[in-house]
Formats: C-alpha cells, sequence, structure tokens
C-alpha cells in the first residue's frame, strides 16, 4: 500500500508538502537544488538551504505534484 501521509518542512515564509505516494521519483527537485533535497539524508529535505523564491520556483517544477508549498502567513 502506497504511503499517504504528507511530510512538511517550514521557514518562516514558507512551508514546503511532500507527498510521496505520489512521488515519480523524476529528480527534478533534486537535480534543481541539490543543496535542499538529498535523498540519502535524514531528513532528506533541508529547507534552509534555499530562498523561498528558489524553492517555490522548483517546487512550481515538480511532474508529479509530490511537491507543494503553502505561505505561512
Amino acid at each position: 500500500m502506497a504511503n499517504s501521509k504528507k511530510l512538511e518542512y517550514s521557514n518562516d515564509d514558507l512551508t514546503v508538502v511532500w507527498q510521496p505516494a505520489l512521488c515519480k521519483h523524476t529528480a527534478v527537485c533534486v537535480k534543481t537544488l541539490p543543496k535542499v533535497y538529498n535523498p540519502k539524508a535524514k531528513p532528506w529535505i533541508t529547507i534552509e538551504n534555499a530562498s523561498t523564491e528558489e524553492l517555490k520556483a522548483q517546487i512550481n517544477q515538480c511532474p508529479s505534484g509530490a511537491l507543494s508549498f503553502y505561505k505561512n502567513k
């Protein structure tokens, strides 16, 4: 059964939401922002390693919709 859990990672401005069950493992995130997305690390997303604008631009390129975001304010 696929994992339907949503994981959230936040900074002051933004919360990144990852839905593992939707991920197609195309690695667009890893290729675009390797300083943020490291599948070998725990946690694998370190949101503090990019600006809010960099994160939004990358997330908007996610082909599966596994990554999304919302503003915290």
